[in-house]
């Protein structure tokens, strides 16, 4: 139950604050963006920190920074992709799948292993 109360606390809190950042800037579509990603990312350390200690946080931590890298890599290829090419977007997204997971098992060996 304090898991829970804890993960609901600064998960609000963080999503109140991305939200209120993601409204200042421009799209607006940002606001569902940086109000969802930060959030559980953030209460899901905090929640490792109190239980696991926090060499096992900053493990994780490195772990959601590469597979973040990886998922820009992934949204870089799949846009540039539709834009120019005008592919459509299921085959472009699902086989770009594979450049997302090269891009993540390739980050994790030149950086975690």
């Amino acid at each position: 139950m304090k898991e829970l109360f804890i993960r609901f606390v600064v998960g609000g809190t963080v999503v109140s604050f991305f939200a209120v950042l993601g409204d200042v800037l421009k799209p607006k579509s940002f606001a569902g963006l940086l109000g969802a990603a930060p959030s559980v990312a953030l209460a899901t350390l905090s929640l490792t920190v109190l239980k696991d200690g926090k060499a096992y946080a900053q493990t994780e931590a490195r772990s959601m920074i590469v597979g973040a890298i990886a998922f820009f890599i992934y949204s870089l290829c799949v846009s540039r992709l539709l834009v120019r090419h005008n592919l459509p977007t299921l085959a472009v997204t699902a086989s770009s799948i594979l450049i997302w997971m090269a891009a993540a098992f390739g980050l994790w060996y030149a950086a975690l292993r």
